[in-house]
C-alpha cells in the first residue's frame, strides 16, 4: 500500500489552509516536512499531485481526485478509531464540536475546562471517588477539536461527518432521520448602520428599495455539500463577505456596510453609539439556534456535553458577549 493516512491528512491540511506553510502551522510541523511528504507521495504514486508551474502550487486533476476520495478514507479511519475506543471504554478518542459563528467561540472554553477538570477534588479514600477518578482518567483520553461553521455549514458538518456535535445550528435539520436536537435560544437580530451612514437619518421603517442602494456585510456559508444559504441579503445588493462574526461586527463599526447582527453581539457597540439600530419594513429577522448530534452516537464525552448544554446557566454563558 503506497498511500498512507498521514500523507492524506497532510494533503487535506494543505487544501484547508491554502498553502504548504499554513498546513505546516496547523499540523505543528516544519514546512520542509510537509514538502517532503508530498514529494514522497507523488514519487510513490508515480503521478503529480500538484502543478508547480505557476506562482503557487495547485492540485492537478489527479490530485483533486486523490483529495476527494482521500477525505472519505480519513473520515472512515477516524470513525473506526472512535468506534474501537468507544467499544473499549465508552469514551471517544476525539470529540469534534462545531460552533456556528453566531456563538462567541471563547464562551465555550469554560465548559471545556470543566470537562478536563471535573471531579479532580474527589477523595481517593472514597471507593465511589475511586470510580469517578478512573472515569476522569479515561475522560482525558478524549481529544477535543473545536471548529467554526457558518449558516448551513453546521448541518453540513454533521451530515458529512466532519463533526460530532453542533452548537448554534439554525434552520431545519437535513431531510431524513438520524439527528437529535433541542433548542438553545431564539437569536434576536437587529438591523444596524454606523452613525455617519446615509440611512442613519432615514425615516423608519426603512424600505428594501433604500436598503438595496448600500453595501451589506455578510458571512460566507461554510457548507461543502449542502446548498449554501444566505441571510438578510437582498437580490442584487452589493456585498462585502467576511469570514466570521468578529470581522462582521468590526466591518459594520468601520462603516464598510450595513445589515443584521445578533443583538448580543451588537449591544456593546450600540451602547457606545458606534452603531445605530434602525427598524425596517421586512419581517424581523430571528433565528432559532439548536444543539444537534447524530442519534446513533452514544459516546460518553458527547453525552457529557449534551447534558451540560441543556442547563440554562450554560446556555446563558454561551450567548454572552463582552
Amino acid at each position: 500500500m503506497k498511500l498512507t493516512l498521514d500523507a492524506l491528512n497532510v494533503l487535506d491540511a494543505i487544501d484547508q489552509g491554502g498553502s504548504f506553510a499554513a498546513a505546516a502551522e496547523n499540523l505543528y510541523r516544519v514546512p520542509s516536512a510537509i514538502s517532503y511528504t508530498m514529494q514522497k507521495l507523488e514519487q510513490d504514486l508515480g503521478a503529480p499531485v500538484f502543478d508547480r508551474s505557476g506562482h503557487r502550487a495547485v492540485l492537478t486533476p489527479a490530485g483533486k481526485t486523490l483529495l476527494k476520495e482521500g477525505r472519505r478514507l480519513l473520515l472512515a479511519a477516524h470513525e473506526l478509531e472512535n468506534q474501537v475506543k468507544r467499544i473499549a471504554t465508552g469514551w471517544e478518542s476525539e470529540l469534534r464540536i462545531a460552533m456556528d459563528t453566531l456563538i462567541p467561540a471563547h464562551n465555550l472554553l469554560s465548559l471545556v475546562a470543566e470537562f478536563y477538570n471535573e471531579h479532580t477534588s474527589a477523595s481517593t479514600d472514597d471507593p465511589a471517588a475511586q470510580s469517578v477518578i478512573q472515569n476522569v482518567i479515561q475522560n482525558k483520553g478524549t481529544q477535543l477539536r473545536l471548529q467554526q461553521e457558518v449558516l448551513g455549514g453546521t448541518w453540513d458538518a454533521l451530515v458529512s461527518n466532519r463533526t460530532d456535535l453542533v452548537i448554534g445550528a439554525t434552520g431545519d435539520a437535513p431531510a431524513g432521520a438520524g439527528y437529535s436536537h433541542f433548542s438553545l435560544s431564539e437569536c434576536a437580530m437587529v438591523f444596524v448602520v454606523p452613525p455617519n451612514h446615509p440611512l442613519a437619518m432615514a425615516e423608519e421603517p426603512i424600505g428594501s428599495t433604500d436598503i438595496l442602494k448600500y453595501r451589506a456585510v455578510a458571512i460566507a456559508d461554510s457548507s461543502r455539500y449542502l446548498p449554501p444559504r444566505s441571510s438578510g441579503l437582498l437580490t442584487g445588493q452589493e456585498v462585502l463577505t467576511v469570514p466570521d462574526m468578529v470581522s462582521k461586527l468590526e466591518a459594520h463599526i468601520q462603516g464598510l456596510g450595513i445589515g443584521y447582527l445578533p443583538l448580543y453581539w451588537a449591544q456593546a457597540a450600540i451602547d457606545a453609539r458606534q452603531l445605530l439600530v434602525k427598524s425596517v419594513e421586512a419581517t424581523p429577522n430571528r433565528a432559532i439556534q439548536k444543539i444537534a448530534w447524530r442519534s446513533d452516537n452514544q459516546g460518553k464525552a458527547l453525552k457529557w456535553f449534551v447534558e451540560k448544554l441543556r442547563q440554562p446557566a450554560v446556555q446563558q454563558r454561551l450567548l454572552r458577549c463582552h
